[in-house]
């Protein structure tokens, strides 16, 4: 299988990388870890994943705990330190707590502060990676049917990440692409907010769903699997049969 490259992309290619797994991977959804490795590995990058890694801080660091996010936070970084290899992470929540998040957080301390920088220069959300640091537009998928893509909050405003999944998306084969109203608008999950502010969460995933079943998609790919259980819930409980699939999963050919 030949890998199509994204003009200007970097010379030095990665041959190796961490997975930062994430607390709802691991938990929830194993298999999204499991063909995040298969992704890699089919592109030649031999894929390690630190045994004392624990959760990022993230929603430690939402709920205002700060003491226990920078505690979180300092663990991530000393486990993620030990190997030079880039960090790769299927999730642009916790992505973005390594990237921008946990350098906030222990900016007043000179020593990690640096430590957190060295980190964040070498993490990458999974279709960052793919695209901009491996130069990959093509991977080799299949996936039949009509396919909308919704674009994940932290993903797309935290770290700035839109074109990326898009592009992947575009080169999968057998899809016919749909455009989902309104795809950059939240879900309504937020992490917290959800737990926080369930009425009006709920109000934004009932308008989610509205608009997922409206535009015809038989799937509707995500790049954070809290976004897809959120609203993969919903569509569930009005009897929709769309489903939710992290973007690692189409690429990788797992079973929907």
């Amino acid at each position: 299988m030949s890998v199509s490259p994204v003009a200007g992309a970097t010379a030095a290619r990665p041959a190796r990388a961490q997975l930062l797994v994430t607390c709802l991977v691991d938990h929830f959804f194993p298999d999204t870890a499991a063909s995040t490795v298969r992704v890699l590995e089919r592109l030649g990058v031999e894929v390690v994943v630190p045994e004392r890694q624990t959760c990022c801080g993230q929603p430690a660091r939402n709920a205002g705990a700060r003491a226990d996010a920078i505690a979180m936070a300092r663990h991530t970084i000393a486990v993620l330190e030990h190997d030079p290899s880039p960090v790769v992470v299927p999730s642009g929540s916790c992505a973005d707590m390594l990237v921008h998040q946990a350098p906030l957080l222990l900016a007043d301390d000179p020593v990690w502060a640096r430590r957190a920088a060295a980190v964040a220069a070498r993490t990458y959300e999974f279709s960052q990676f793919l695209v901009d640091a491996l130069g990959a537009s093509e991977i080799g998928a299949t996936a039949p049917g009509a396919v909308a893509y919704h674009a994940c909050c932290h993903g797309l405003r935290g770290l700035g990440i839109d074109a990326q999944p898009r592009q992947l998306l575009a080169a999968v084969q057998g899809m016919t692409p749909v455009l989902l109203p309104e795809d950059d608008v939240c879900c309504g999950f937020g992490g917290l907010f959800a737990v926080k502010l369930p009425d009006i969460s709920g109000a934004m995933l009932q308008r989610k769903c509205a608009q997922i079943a409206a535009c015809g998609a038989s799937t509707v790919v995500v790049t954070d699997v809290s976004c897809a259980m959120h609203m993969q819930g919903g569509l569930d409980r009005q009897g929709q049969p769309v489903r939710v699939r992290h973007l690692a999963d189409v690429l990788a050919g797992s079973p929907a």
